[in-house]
């Protein structure tokens, strides 16, 4: 009885030894898996904190960067204020008949740094220039003039083209993160900006311009048309008086195209234009009665005020044209910057006929970004090239479908 009572004992005394064992062994496992998790968590906080002091130092080392930046704009701004430099830059531009675009844009940072942004004369100087550039190959004065305008709370709408250095930088980020389709799906529901090339096919042809330039698809006196009557009587003759000059002429990927020099002038109504640059479309743009002329040549003229008027010369196919001759040599092949030809002088008057009737309507740039309020004369008399020197032009097609004319009257 005794030793059975004693291994009953004994028995008990194992089972709560081995309860006790799995008990502690379990409790140890907890603090081994508890350990690990804080050991895991210490080593996510390191990494963290490690992180957070590469950021501080990133931005230690930009901050340095925007504070010696800004002491370098303080400095100019410091120099500028009596104001003197501004005004003898104003002087020296009074005797110029017109300014070039990007002579506008320097006159108006040279007042955003000398009387500041809210200044009536800074804000009418980045205007002039937006309405004086051209928009095929004047993109940075264009950018430039509308930031500006933007900065001093005025009402314009920033191109997608002008994408500022921090968002280009943060759309290189997502790109490097997630590539091209992590980035796109980071844009989702936002207003993506990305540069804007149009052309006269593929994805971003005429049909598409109104995707990313909306007058082009909603506007109601949109170029060019496509004339045919019946017309209106014109109240008024057109009369060009175009003087020679030094050639510069441009391939801005759309067309070629001649700035001309101060002092050509297109009288509407006695009413003077002066003419800014001279550009081809081929086929030629405006249609009579449903038919287009081989080419089409653009004489476009800006007001005092700032309005647009374009003579439109169209060229058949003919003799030789002696003053596209001299052009086609040197014009650029490919898209490029401005060239100007040592030693060569051509006078605008060189493409006229000799007749100036015309039809005339109401219409707007045939290029991006469409704007309307542009005065069109198209000259009944044409010209002629030869059909060689059509070929050598080097765009197949550069011109825009003939618009819808929404009621508007022609004159004729």
């Amino acid at each position: 009885m005794k030793r059975t009572l004693l291994e009953i004992v004994l028995a008990a005394g194992l089972a709560g030894a081995g309860f006790f064992g799995w008990t502690n062994w379990n409790a140890s496992q907890a603090n081994v898996a508890k350990l690990t998790e804080l050991t895991a968590e210490s080593e996510s906080s390191v990494k963290k904190l490690e992180t957070a002091e590469a950021e501080v130092k990133a931005n230690a080392t930009e901050l340095e960067t925007m504070k010696a930046k800004t002491q370098e704009l303080d400095a100019v701004k410091a120099a500028l204020a009596s104001g003197e430099t501004l005004k003898d830059l104003e002087a020296a531009y009074k005797k110029e008949k017109t300014l070039s675009a990007d002579r506008q844009v320097g006159l108006g940072a040279l007042r955003l740094l000398t009387k500041g942004s809210k200044d009536p004369s800074t804000i009418e100087a980045f205007r002039k220039a937006l309405v004086t550039a051209d928009w095929g190959s004047r993109k940075k004065v264009i950018c430039a003039a509308q930031f500006a305008l933007a900065a001093a709370g005025e009402k314009v709408e920033v191109l997608g083209d002008c994408a500022t250095p921090a968002e280009k930088a943060e759309q290189a980020d997502k790109d490097k993160v997630g590539g091209p389709a992590k980035a796109a799906e980071a844009d989702k529901g936002k207003v993506e900006k990305h540069a804007v090339h149009w052309g006269y096919e593929g994805a971003m042809g005429p049909d598409r311009w109104g995707d990313e330039f909306p007058t082009c698809a909603k506007g109601k006196s949109q170029s060019p048309l496509n004339i045919t009557g019946p017309f209106e009587k014109a109240q008024f003759g057109v009369a060009p008086d175009y003087k020679p000059g030094q050639l510069k002429i441009i391939n801005n990927g759309h067309t070629i195209q001649v700035n001309v020099p101060p002092g050509s002038k297109l009288r509407i109504d006695s009413k003077p234009f002066e003419l800014v640059q001279f550009h081809f479309h081929r086929p030629s743009e405006e249609q009579i009665d449903g038919k287009p002329a081989a080419m089409v040549v653009h004489f476009v003229h800006k007001n005092d005020a700032g309005r647009l008027a374009v003579l439109g010369v169209l060229l058949k196919e003919g003799n030789e044209n002696p003053g596209i001759k001299t052009l086609w040599a040197n014009a650029p092949q490919t898209e490029g910057p401005e060239v100007e030809p040592e030693g060569v002088m051509f006078n605008p008057a060189n493409l006229l006929p000799r007749e100036y009737e015309f039809y005339s309507y109401e219409g707007s740039l045939t290029t991006p970004p469409c704007t309307e309020g542009v005065r069109f004369f198209i000259l009944k008399a044409q010209v002629n090239i030869a059909k060689e020197q059509v070929e050598q032009f080097p765009f197949k097609k550069n011109a825009r479908p003939v618009q819808p004319q929404n009621g508007r009257a022609i004159a004729g």
